[in-house]
């Protein structure tokens, strides 16, 4: 048997929250398993560990549970593998539903407006055995799995909404066919029959269950989009010719050609041809993205005008798109801290309602008026069925499945259910300025030379040693060169030094180039030339300076042009209460002057890379909950410590994984609503949440009959039944009410 990374597991015979806990524990305990983490709303399992799979399905059997593997984790056949799955559940629900209401239906009829359900005859024994033996037969063929659930549950010591399904409807069937058997044994007031509780039970359970597999479907249409956005077919240049293959023959480094108006197969880079691509599908940017040789290109998206060829980086598994949907079912299935407590919660839930169920007999036994034996039933049984804790477990795993969908179709990757969490409680975010604030490609604008040197020839210089590093001021000055089509020298014992700048050797001659802290480090004379560097600071370009041979030989000005909707996003994020601080290795001068116009409310100069990560510390010493937000590489540990880091990337592996969200698109709009739909998701919790416990909390003092002494009602199993069952209908829409959610944008 192959071992896998990451196994998706589809559960059946998972009634309730409380069985999550069970499945879990079950398969933590097998050996090499990382992680297991179950979703209840759609009842799978994520495990991760290199593990045998029939060690996996063994030790779901073992708690009680039926595991099957859905193949090529998420890709498009486990989601057709799902929805089949499901929907043959629904047929069979609705089968079972069909078969239980046509007998409970005209016994609750007869039973309210012709006569009543009582045994004090003869024929009335015969009448009512027949029906009891009907009624056993809707208990074996539309109730059989809770019972079987039930069972495998209590030889599992355990308990769970099958146990109390099966315990209450059981408890009445054989009441009643006691009060049909033996009816002498009873007294005359107790000699009701209970068989249309029992079958409308079991058939309007069994339609909420229906119900809520056709709702929960919905959840998924995310996931679905990202599936639908991979091309069937590839057409791959082999031997001259271009030919039509399955996606799945593709390999590396071949040639593939694109027409106008087809999806991007998979990942490549342009080697022919230019053409405008479509990446709102994986990004949400609407407008089209110019490519052209030596671009990159990603599977998903479309080619809208021009004929492109392009040779593959990444095929299958491998994807951008591929990582992507695997992240996001990940997600899905993870739990957010609010999502554990109420599992927690669950676990206790069922045999503690069981205590009560008998208390509350016990009570009405000895202190309930007659028929005591009936109220007592009556009352246990109402408090089985209610107190089944469905909505309570799908509180907040059909929220996140939700969420996180919406994300993701809004170019937002969220990681984990926890950092979703996390984000909504944000109270200071941190915006690195490079290519967070700013565009990131930064343009030479002024070059002021020493002591009549020659200005092409220090750029010459200046770029033959920036050509060996890879910060974007760096590429500036490489490009500045290679637009004059000066040629680059081959510099020796290049030296990065971080948060200072670079120093190299040419020939004999040595040359440094960097900020002004490198200047004084070196023992670098600046002279009136730092005036004019705090002069190009004001007006925020970034004033570099350039050495040779230990003297000062040029002030290089770079500026990078802040993003055009950097403002309005900024402002987004502070309307919404959060305190925004840039940090920046640059200058005071010139992060002063970018901090002005984007209007950030702190901002930190000056700041080495290590020095990042103290500055996160510091503030959330301050108890402030802090976000930062960078390219997801030279800011990974102020990311990691970040209570929850951003990633602003383009999709690329290192991007995807080096934050606990990731932005695809480059725009600060991006972080302002993965935090809007990160506090739309929490409230919608929150509210499934409340709504559940209130359900149950207020349910069960009813069942228990806390109204019978003042207004003579005890609640009706039937209605309980019904209760239950829609309760968890009502959290499955409005946990998809987040579909509609839009981030304002103002």
């Amino acid at each position: 048997m192959n071992t896998q990374t990451t196994t998706q597991l589809l559960i059946e015979g998972a009634g309730c929250a409380s069985c999550v806990g069970k499945i879990e524990k079950a398969l933590k305990t097998v050996a090499q398993v990382e992680q297991a983490e179950m979703n209840f709303a759609d009842r799978s399992v994520m495990v991760t560990g290199e593990v045998d799979v029939a060690r996996l399905l063994d030790a779901v059997e073992q708690a009680g549970y039926h595991a099957i593997v859905i193949n090529d984790q998420g890709g498009a056949d486990a989601i057709d593998e799902k929805e089949q799955a499901d929907a043959a559940y629904y047929k069979s629900l609705i089968k079972h539903t069909v078969v239980a209401l046509a007998v409970g239906i005209p016994l609750m009829i007869y039973g309210l407006l012709i006569g009543d359900m009582t045994v004090t005859s003869p024929m009335q024994q015969l009448v009512w055995g027949a029906i009891g033996v009907l009624t056993l037969g809707i208990m074996f063929v539309s109730g059989k799995h809770f019972y079987t659930g039930a069972w495998k549950s209590f030889i599992n010591h355990s308990a769970n909404m099958d146990t109390l399904i099966a315990l209450g409807t059981g408890t009445a069937w054989v009441y009643s066919m006691v009060v049909v058997l033996a009816p002498d044994l009873l007294p005359q007031m107790a000699r009701h029959v209970y068989f249309e509780a029992t079958a409308m039970i079991i058939g309007l359970i069994n339609l909420g269950l229906a119900l809520e597999v056709k709702a929960r479907g919905k959840t998924s249409a995310a996931i679905k989009r990202l599936i639908g956005l991979q091309a069937k077919t590839a057409r791959v240049i082999r031997n001259g010719k271009a030919v039509d293959i399955d996606i799945a023959l593709v390999q590396l480094n071949d040639k593939v050609s694109v027409r106008p108006g087809e999806k991007i197969p998979v990942d490549g880079v342009v080697v022919e041809g230019s053409s405008f691509i479509d990446e709102s599908m994986l990004t949400g940017e609407p407008i089209p993205v110019e490519k052209g040789i030596n671009d990159d290109v990603v599977a998903g998206t479309l080619n809208k005008l021009g004929s492109l060829t392009f040779t593959t980086t990444r095929v299958g598994k491998d994807t951008a798109l591929a990582h992507i949907i695997t992240m996001v079912k990940r997600a899905q299935n993870s739990k957010p801290p609010i999502g554990r407590m109420a599992d927690v919660i669950s676990g206790y839930f069922v045999p503690a309602m069981m205590i009560i169920a008998i208390i509350s007999a016990m009570v009405w036994l000895n202190f309930g008026p007659e028929p005591s034996m009936g109220y007592a039933i009556v009352s246990a049984m109402t408090i089985l069925i209610i107190a089944c804790p469905c909505a309570l477990g799908l509180a907040t795993p059909m929220s996140v499945m939700v969420g996180v969908g919406k994300a993701a179709e809004s170019g937002v990757l969220i990681r984990n259910g926890e950092a979703l969490q996390t984000a909504s409680t944000i109270t200071t975010m941190i915006l690195d300025k490079t290519g967070t604030i700013t565009e990131g490609a930064p343009k030479i604008t002024d070059i002021i030379v020493v002591n009549g040197r020659e200005q092409e020839h220090v750029l010459q210089l200046a770029a033959s040693i920036e050509q060996h590093s890879e910060h974007p001021l760096a590429q500036a000055v490489v490009q500045a060169a290679a637009d004059k089509g000066l040629a680059l020298f081959n510099v020796e014992q290049f030296t990065a030094i971080a948060g200072f700048g670079v120093q190299a050797q040419y020939q004999s001659t040595q040359l440094l180039f960097g900020n002004e802290k490198l200047m004084r480090e070196k023992g670098i004379a600046l002279s009136d030339y730092q005036q004019q560097a705090q002069a190009l600071a004001a007006e925020a370009k970034t004033p570099m300076y350039f050495a040779i041979d230990g003297e000062l030989a040029a002030v290089i000005a770079v500026a990078d042009p802040i993003k055009a909707d950097s403002v309005a996003a900024i402002a987004r994020l502070k309307n919404s209460g959060i305190k925004v601080i840039m940090l920046t290795g640059d200058n005071h001068a010139t992060a002063a002057a970018v901090a002005a116009k984007v209007g950030v409310d702190d901002f930190f100069a000056d700041v080495l890379p290590q020095d990042k990560a103290n500055k996160v510390a510091e503030l959330q010493a301050l108890g402030e909950v802090v976000g930062m937000t960078g390219d997801g590489i030279n800011d990974a540990p102020a990311l990691a410590l970040a209570n929850v880091g951003f990633a602003i990337g383009t999709g690329t592996d290192v991007a995807i994984e080096s934050a606990d969200i990731t932005l695809m698109r480059g725009s600060l709009h991006g972080l302002a609503d993965a935090i809007a739909v990160s506090k739309a998701t929490l409230g919608n919790i929150r509210q499934n949440l409340v709504g559940a416990f209130i359900y149950n909390m207020a349910g069960i003092p009813l069942a228990a009959g806390v109204l019978f002494p003042v207004f003579g009602v005890l609640l009706n199993p039937v209605v309980a039944g019904a209760a239950m069952a829609f309760s968890s209908l009502t959290v499955v829409t409005n946990a998809n009410r987040l579909r509609f959610f839009t981030p304002q944008q103002h």
